[in-house]
């Protein structure tokens, strides 16, 4: 396959545009980053067909963190969506991924591509949706849904290519309690069940590149067989798409294509390190994007701090993407507060994912937040905190303008300042 004009085959020249901005942003040297984007260890989701803040994903990058809004069959409110990913922004997401699957999906995919961060989708959905069932979902759907996706300006496509014969058989071998969750794997699966013909992302991989290559969007390699449940995660599908994920990256670097790889949803917490080596000793370092993983099964309603729990402990391993859980995970479509307090859990964890993988950058900010504390300057604090209207809200809810109220007068802080400051003083 010859390599057409892609941001990998512009690094193996030079340093284009897009690395310089990275590069400056995260305090890497240029040609480095570029160096990261030809290995397939740093990707940049930026389709050329609309321009939009940039964001690195990878190597010597920040911890970055997707959140998923959609319409569904049940609930189609496109205003509630747009309204859904406006918030997410706001609340720090660096990029949004639409899974719609209900109403104009054209439409409602346009609206979020007028936002200003890179975006993704699963094409496959509205192939089904076009199909009527998965069944009925051939190539030249699939391949046409993938097309339209990337003309309409989307940076990046989660792809399930991973979903073949071999794994549906590991599934069948080693049954699980879930089976399959993922809404993307079940259809691929459904339609190799009904059909005994192979995935044609898998079959057709490399046609599937030339596309992706055409329009320099990045190819997220879906798991299909993600664990559905913790009590599912050692069972040997998810191990067998692992392996195949594994030569599929490498194909595609080979083809010039950017790439990422998505990793396991529900795992028990001692297993989250082996998880994430293992993904990345099989791709060569690709970006490792996460769902949680969520540690526990038994806290709906909370599942977005299980997830960041989870995320947490997949960063101290290498994981470079986390995709917010909402609380309404496993309950229901998510609304805008649902988006605003999971999307603020995963920026909870990617910082201090952060915090191991850089730890000098991620100190300055802790460093400033401690002195701000000694000082007791409030403005300081909710200047350097990750939420500063949520922190300045609760401060001021019980009218103390210079001490939290938990100490009130019996202020720690203050009582050890004036003793460093004159031992011999007595407090009162």
């Amino acid at each position: 396959m010859s390599l057409m004009h892609t941001l990998i085959t512009a690094c193996l020249s030079g340093v284009p545009p897009e690395v310089e901005t990275i590069a400056r942003e995260e305090g890497l040297n240029p040609h480095h980053a570029a160096r990261a984007v030809t290995r397939g260890r740093l990707v940049i989701p930026a389709n050329p067909r609309r321009p939009h803040r940039l964001c690195g994903i990878g190597e010597g990058c920040r911890v970055r963190v997707n959140v998923n809004v959609g319409t569904s069959g049940v609930r189609c409110d496109e205003e509630l969506e747009v309204a859904k990913a406006r918030a997410a922004i706001a609340e720090g997401a660096d990029t949004l991924m639409d899974l719609s699957t209900g109403g104009d999906l054209v439409r409602i995919r346009r609206r979020i591509l007028e936002l200003d961060v890179p975006v993704g989708t699963v094409p496959v959905y509205e192939a089904v949706r076009r199909a009527g069932n998965a069944v009925d979902v051939d190539a030249d759907l699939l391949f046409t849904v993938i097309r339209e996706h990337c003309r309409q300006g989307v940076d990046f496509l989660t792809l399930h290519a991973g979903m073949n014969r071999e794994a549906l058989s590991a599934l069948r071998l080693d049954p699980r309690i879930m089976g399959v969750v993922s809404r993307g794997g079940a259809f691929h699966i459904a339609a190799i069940a009904a059909t005994g013909e192979e995935n044609p992302l898998y079959a057709e991989f490399d046609y599937l590149l030339e596309i992706l290559a055409e329009y320099d969007v990045v190819a997220s390699l879906g798991d299909g067989m993600r664990p559905g449940a913790v009590v599912d995660a050692a069972h040997l599908a998810k191990a067998t798409e692992y392996l195949t994920l594994g030569r599929l990256a490498k194909r595609a670097l080979n083809a010039g294509v950017q790439r990422m790889v998505e990793g396991p949803g529900h795992i028990p917490a001692e297993q989250i390190g082996c998880n994430v080596r293992m993904l990345k000793e099989l791709t060569d370092g690709a970006p490792l994007y996460l769902l949680g993983p969520l540690v526990t099964d038994i806290a709906p309603g909370y599942d977005h701090v299980v997830g960041a729990i989870g995320g947490v402990i997949a960063c101290m391993y290498g994981a470079d993407f986390l995709c917010m859980v909402s609380p309404s995970e496993h309950l229901a479509l998510p609304g805008v507060e649902d988006i605003v307090e999971g999307t603020r859990a995963a920026r909870i964890a990617a910082h201090v994912g952060d915090m191991v993988r850089n730890a000098e950058r991620s100190r300055n900010r802790e460093l400033r937040m401690a002195e701000a504390r000694r000082n007791l300057d409030w403005e300081k604090q909710f200047e350097t905190a990750l939420f500063p209207d949520a922190a300045r809200r609760i401060h001021e809810r019980d009218g103390v303008p210079d001490t939290c109220s938990m100490c009130g007068d019996l202020c720690a802080v203050k009582m050890v300042q004036e003793i460093l400051k004159d031992p011999g003083r007595k407090t009162a």
